[in-house]
């Protein structure tokens, strides 16, 4: 059976051209190089850990062998999803778009429409898929086991201790994300790679708090003496470490580590906006309209210890 369509309209004139949909969450962690992609994984990708001992040691006149080299793995495994969207061209007729229909009983899709139906399903797609990449839970339908969720089952990853607080604002962030930073290790401080992951409420308040405020010592008018007018969508950074704002971490969430540690697996990247919109009419006979989309996909992080994690 069709999905229901619910055609609301009392306006009695032109169609503006123009389809509405509700503001999406944009998703930078895949688009913006916010992880290590892995193309073509049909099912699973073995990633090898190469851990050494103390491989220094005195010099001698004979082959001595020093230190251990030991190979671990972590397996990333991805999980196919789908979107299976049906819609009766009937239904559209009742709406302003006829005119874009043709004439003839057997009518198709305004192309306008379809269109907007792709766009719109990719980028539900995409943010679906933000939010799976740091939050999700294999046990919920249409999702894998985000990072967060690897991330409490890892015992090596680095929690920052308690207390942590559901109250954040911009007089504490800043000490917040300080207290993250202090648990960074040494050999991973200074890596180009390093980034700090933040969730959208922290950045936001973090802008606020470089805004200006005297209890973090910036002064009134804040950074550059502008005030709250000082950012500009411009690039984040504490401490010289940059920020990547990560839409799909929960609001009282942060990591620490480098891109290199953080992958998603898929099997073709273009299959998370690939489309297709298929006319019934020429295969069953019906008024119908299927859009469907498959995609698989899967994350995993390589060194535990690697990661620091402000989890909420």
């Amino acid at each position: 059976m069709p999905n229901p369509v619910t055609a609301g309209t009392t306006y009695a004139g032109e169609f503006a051209g123009k389809y509405l949909a509700a503001a999406l969450l944009s998703a930078p962690t895949l688009e913006q190089g916010g992880v290590t992609i892995l193309p073509n994984v049909a099912y699973k990708q073995v990633l090898q850990k190469v851990a050494t001992g103390n491989i220094v040691a005195n010099a001698t006149c004979d082959f001595d062998a020093s230190g251990t080299v030991t190979l671990t793995e972590r397996v990333l495994t991805t999980e196919e999803f789908q979107v299976n969207i049906q819609l009766c061209k009937a239904d559209l007729e009742k709406t302003w778009q006829i005119s874009e229909m043709g004439y003839s009983s057997f009518r198709s899709l305004p192309k306008s429409f379809a269109d907007f139906v792709i766009a719109h399903v990719s980028a539900k797609v995409a943010a679906k898929l933000e939010t799976t990449i740091w939050g999700g839970t294999n046990a919920t339908a249409g999702e894998f086991d985000g990072f967060k969720t690897l991330f409490l089952a890892d015992g090596d990853v680095i929690d920052v201790s308690s207390p942590l607080t559901t109250t954040l604002d911009a007089t504490n962030v800043i000490g917040e994300i300080g207290r993250m930073v202090d648990l960074i290790p040494a050999a991973l401080y200074g890596q180009e790679g390093l980034r700090l992951y933040l969730s959208q409420k922290i950045t936001k308040l973090y802008v606020r708090a470089l805004g200006g405020f005297g209890a973090s010592g910036l002064g009134a008018n804040g950074t550059n003496n502008q005030g709250t007018q000082w950012y500009t969508n411009g690039s984040l950074s504490y401490d010289g470490i940059p920020i990547f704002m990560a839409n799909g971490l929960g609001q009282y969430n942060m990591v620490a580590t480098t891109v290199d540690n953080l992958y998603f697996g898929c099997g073709l990247l273009n299959d998370k906006s690939l489309v297709k919109v298929i006319d019934m009419a020429d295969i069953d006979g019906s008024q119908n309209v299927r859009v469907v989309m498959r995609y698989n996909g899967a994350v995993q992080h390589g060194i535990g210890a690697d990661v620091v994690l402000y989890g909420v």
